[in-house]
């Protein structure tokens, strides 16, 4: 039960995220269900937010419950993307100024362990199973493999110049590396530790969004304004999609059947058909729209606008906008509490967490009464700069 957001945005520029935002842009893994919520939960019931702060070099976590911080954690240097572990009650930190990953025992909130890979990392990504993370090391092209259990590196594969994402596949036998500097994509064979193809697609590759049934992967381009299809069975490009000017993230349908680009400086939001490899339609959305993410029903997109301060909720089914809520300076990397019910939203800007109360009826297609729109509920301080953010819920053992 975890929910994150994040992943690299193009080059520095007057008009884009800061610099630590620049880096990040992507994830989005989503469950529960969709109302606000009113129910009684288990007294061993625990649900955190944990927030990666960039010039802090700490981690806050959040109360999903109570609203309110509860601890900072320090970390290493400059901490950028977080995971959580769906088997494990464990949250990893990937702190790209110390080229390290903080361990977080999720039951007692201390980090228990830290452990070294290579130069300049941004993000992880952890296998189904619970057993392995993938780590692209942007600074000394490879990607770390890290044995969780044992919490040690067992292998550095070499991939093509300054990687930013390393994505497993859901059926956890292919890592998808999008190499930045040459334009190209790596794919490792997850069981050999290997890479199997180095496959040629659009500029400035970032972010990765794969299909539930492992088949297809998605990979955004922001320097050539384009979203590449790869087909991961036979290891080859299936398409080259236009889309809108610097599209940063993906957002991905839970049920795999469209995906959502933030066109960052074209103002839109663009939807792939993923069965047919087309764009199907694209939205206007605000300002600078940075990131997407979809409720797990497949029903809501949420849209944070960087350039507006606001996050746009938006029905699927209608294609029509449902609200606009005000939020803090730069929002920027999104989460979805495990009921769905509230939305965490980092201001990169202001130091802080935004919690907007969703829907308190699941919105459903046009004629559908909606009892309340969503609406800011409070904001929680952070510490500076927040880059990343991730939500880990689960019974508690007492250990």
């Amino acid at each position: 039960m975890c929910r994150t957001g994040g992943g690299p945005l193009p080059r520095r520029d007057a008009a884009l995220p800061d610099a630590w935002s620049v880096l990040l842009i992507l994830l989005g893994l989503l469950s529960g269900t969709a109302c606000h919520r009113t129910r009684e939960v288990p007294g061993t019931y625990r649900e955190y937010a944990y927030i990666t702060n960039g010039k802090n070099n700490s981690v806050t976590v959040v109360d999903v419950l109570s609203l309110r911080a509860i601890k900072t954690l320090p970390v290493g240097r400059q901490p950028t993307g977080i995971a959580a572990n769906a088997k494990r009650n464990e949250v990893y930190v990937v702190n790209s100024g110390s080229d390290n990953i903080s361990f977080i025992d999720a039951e007692r909130n201390v980090v228990t362990a830290t452990v070294g890979v290579h130069h300049a990392p941004y993000f992880i990504s952890v296998s189904p199973d619970g057993k392995r993370g993938y780590v692209a090391n942007s600074g000394s092209a490879n990607v770390s493999v890290l044995d969780l259990e044992a919490r040690k590196v067992i292998g550095n594969i070499r991939v093509g110049s300054s990687p930013g994402l390393a994505r497993v596949s859901p059926d956890g036998g292919t890592v998808v590396v999008s190499n930045r500097a040459d334009n190209t994509v790596s794919l490792i064979d997850a069981g050999r530790q290997a890479v199997r193809a180095t496959v040629p697609i659009c500029r400035e590759p970032e972010d990765i969004a794969i299909l539930p049934d492992s088949s297809k992967a998605f990979v955004s381009c922001s320097g050539s304004a384009q979203v590449a299809a790869l087909d991961l069975k036979k290891d080859g490009v299936l398409a080259l999609l236009d889309v809108g000017k610097t599209p940063v993230g993906l957002a991905m349908k839970p049920d795999g059947g469209e995906i959502f680009v933030s066109d960052f400086t074209a103002h839109s939001v663009s939807v792939i058909e993923t069965s047919s490899n087309e764009v199907g339609a694209t939205y206007l959305m605000g300002d600078s729209p940075v990131r997407c993410l979809v409720s797990a029903d497949n029903s809501l997109l949420y849209v944070s606008d960087f350039g507006a301060n606001t996050v746009v909720q938006f029905s699927i089914d209608d294609s029509a906008r449902i609200a606009t809520v005000p939020v803090g300076s730069k929002p920027d990397a999104l989460a979805l509490s495990n009921d769905q019910g509230r939305l965490f939203v980092l201001d990169t800007g202001s130091g802080d967490v935004a919690v907007v109360r969703t829907t308190e009826k699941r919105y459903k297609g046009r004629g559908n009464e909606i009892i309340s729109p969503a609406a800011l509920e409070t904001t929680i301080p952070t510490g500076s700069q927040p880059n990343q953010i991730v939500i880990k819920a689960f019974l508690s053992t007492g250990k």
